[in-house]
C-alpha cells in the first residue's frame, strides 16, 4: 500500500514578516488540501526564525515567533544562531515555554552536560502502524559565544552519528533538520548514510530540485520566508521504502492570509509601544551624524565601547547607526529603530603595524562606501570608521583624495611593535573585512549586551 506525505519547511525567516502572511494563507490551504486527500503533512522549521532587529522580536524576546509558529501547527523545529546566541541564557531558557511542538537540538546542553528540558535530540514521527519518520536537529557550533552565554555546544558531526545510528533503529526514514550550512551538510551526506533527507539552513542557500549526494536529499529554502520548500515522499508502507521528490514555492505571488495580516499589525503596535515606554535617557542637545564624516552621534558610539571594554582604544564603522538622535527623552524604541543589529561588543589585541594596517585600509573609498549584509549587520552601509583614542592626521592631494600622514595612539606616535587593546565589534572578529582583527589571537566577547546596549549605558551615564 502507498501513502503520500508532504514535508514543508522553513529556514532562516529572520522575522522577515512581511512573508508571513502569504506563508500562512499557502500552508493552510495545503493542510486542508491534504486533510481532504487522506495524506499525511509535516512542517518544519530549520532556525533563525527571530531576528531582534524586528521590534515584535525584540519587545517579546522572540515569543510572539513562537505564538505564530503554533498558529499554523508545526511539527518540530531547531534552533539556529538567532535563537541560540542573540538571548541571553533566561530569554532562550524560556523561549519556547509555550511551544505546542518539540524543539529538536542534539548538540546543546547546560553547562553541567545536561540537556535543557525544552530540548531533544530527536523525535519520532508515526506515519503509519507500519512506518515511522526520525527527526534529528542540530544547530551551528559557535562554542565561545554560547560557552558566555552559560550553555555549551558540542560539534555536530562527532555526535550525529552515534544519534543517526539509533535513530535509524527506530525509524523507516530519518529527517535531519539542519541549522549547520551547506558545507557541513554535504559532509554529512558524504559520511552519514543513516540520514536520508537533510532540511538546511544558516547559509541561506536555495535548492530549487533539492541537491542529491549519495542516496541523500539536500534541501534549502533560501531566506527571509521568500520560498517554502517542499518534499513529496511515495512511501511503501508494506515494504518500508520511499521515493522523494523536492521543490520550493516562491511565495511572493500568493495572497496573504488576511487573520495572520492583522496580527501582525496589532502585534508591531503593541511592541513598538512597549519599547517606547521604556526611557533611556533624556538628550539635553542633538547628537547628529554621518556616514562619511565624523560626527559626534559615532564618536560617543566609539567612546562608549572603548569604556565598557576597558581598552585604550575604541573603533567603530558610522554605518552602525542608521540615524541621529535629537534633543528630548529617548526611548529603548528610538535605540532599536537607529541600532537594530545583534551585534555584541568586542575587544582584540592588535600590535601597533596591524592596527595602522586597519586604519589605512579603512579610510579608503572603498570600504567607506561598502553595502553588505550578514554577520548581524542589519544596516546598509559600511561608513566611515570612528575612533576614540586615535587621532589621524591628514592631508588632501590635489586630486581631492585624503591621505593620513600620522597616527596618534592617545597622544602619543603609533608604535609598530606595541600591542593595544582595542575595543570594536564582533562583526570584525568574525567577518573577512579586516583580516588582523579576524585573525588576532586574543579576542574577548561582551555578552549578552548589543551595541544598543552600550549606547542606553554611556546615554544614561552621560554628565
Amino acid at each position: 500500500m502507498k501513502r503520500t506525505v508532504y514535508v514543508y519547511h522553513t529556514n532562516d525567516v529572520h522575522s522577515h514578516f512581511e512573508y508571513w502572511p502569504k506563508i500562512s494563507y499557502f500552508l493552510c490551504e495545503q493542510r486542508q488540501k491534504h486533510e481532504k486527500n487522506n495524506e499525511t503533512m509535516l512542517l518544519f522549521d530549520i532556525g533563525d526564525f527571530i531576528d531582534r532587529f524586528h521590534p515584535i522580536t525584540e519587545a517579546t524576546r522572540g515569543k510572539a515567533n513562537v505564538d505564530l509558529l503554533n498558529e499554523l501547527h508545526y511539527d518540530a523545529v531547531t534552533i539556529g544562531n538567532n535563537e541560540g546566541i542573540t538571548l541571553d541564557y533566561e530569554e532562550l531558557n524560556a523561549l519556547y515555554k509555550n511551544a505546542r511542538f518539540p524543539v529538536i537540538v542534539a548538540n546543546l546542553f547546560k553547562k553541567d552536560g545536561t540537556r535543557p528540558s525544552w530540548a531533544h535530540p530527536y523525535y519520532i514521527i508515526p506515519i503509519s502502524d507500519t512506518f515511522r519518520v526520525g527527526v534529528i536537529g542540530l544547530t551551528a557550533y559557535f562554542a565561545k559565544s554560547y560557552e558566555l552565554l552559560g550553555w555549551k555546544v558540542t560539534p555536530p558531526l562527532e555526535m550525529l552519528e552515534n544519534i543517526a545510528a539509533e535513530v535509524k533503529k527506530q525509524a523507516d526514514l530519518v529527517i535531519l533538520l539542519s541549522h549547520l550550512g551547506i558545507n557541513e551538510d554535504e559532509k554529512i551526506a558524504q559520511t552519514i548514510p543513516e540520514i536520508d533527507i537533510i532540511l538546511g539552513g544558516h547559509t541561506h542557500h536555495l535548492f530549487p530540485e533539492g541537491k542529491r549526494i549519495n542516496q541523500t536529499l539536500l534541501c534549502g529554502a533560501g531566506k527571509y520566508g521568500k520560498f517554502i520548500g517542499v518534499v513529496k515522499l511515495e512511501i511503501g508502507e508494506s515494504d518500508h521504502t520511499y521515493k522523494a521528490l523536492a521543490t520550493v514555492v516562491d511565495v511572493k505571488s500568493l495572497p496573504d492570509l488576511e487573520k495572520t495580516k492583522r496580527t501582525l499589525s496589532l502585534l508591531e503596535q503593541q511592541s513598538l509601544a512597549t519599547l517606547e515606554a521604556e526611557q533611556v535617557a533624556e538628550l539635553k542637545e542633538d547628537l547628529p551624524l554621518q556616514w562619511f564624516s565624523p560626527s559626534p552621534f559615532a564618536e560617543l558610539l566609539a567612546s562608549a565601547l572603548k569604556e565598557w571594554c576597558k581598552a585604550e582604544i575604541g573603533m567603530v564603522n558610522a554605518g552602525v547607526l542608521l540615524e541621529p538622535l535629537y534633543k528630548g527623552v529617548v526611548t529603548k524604541k528610538d535605540l532599536h529603530r537607529i541600532c537594530p543589529h545583534p551585534i555584541n561588543p568586542c575587544k582584540v589585541q592588535l600590535r601597533g603595524a596591524e592596527l595602522k594596517e586597519i586604519i589605512l585600509q579603512a579610510n579608503t573609498e572603498r570600504m567607506k562606501y561598502l553595502e553588505f549584509k550578514g554577520f548581524g549587520f542589519r544596516g546598509k552601509v559600511m561608513g566611515q570608521m570612528v575612533y576614540a583614542g586615535i587621532e589621524l592626521e591628514t592631508e588632501t592631494s590635489k586630486d581631492g583624495s585624503e591621505h593620513i600622514r600620522h597616527i596618534m595612539i592617545n597622544g602619543k606616535p603609533l608604535n609598530p611593535d606595541q600591542l593595544y587593546d582595542v575595543a570594536t565589534i564582533d562583526m570584525f572578529a568574525i567577518g573577512n573585512f579586516y583580516p588582523q582583527i579576524q585573525r588576532a589571537s586574543k579576542k574577548e566577547y561582551y555578552m549578552p549586551e548589543f551595541l544598543r546596549d552600550v549606547l542606553a549605558w554611556k546615554l544614561a551615564n552621560q554628565k
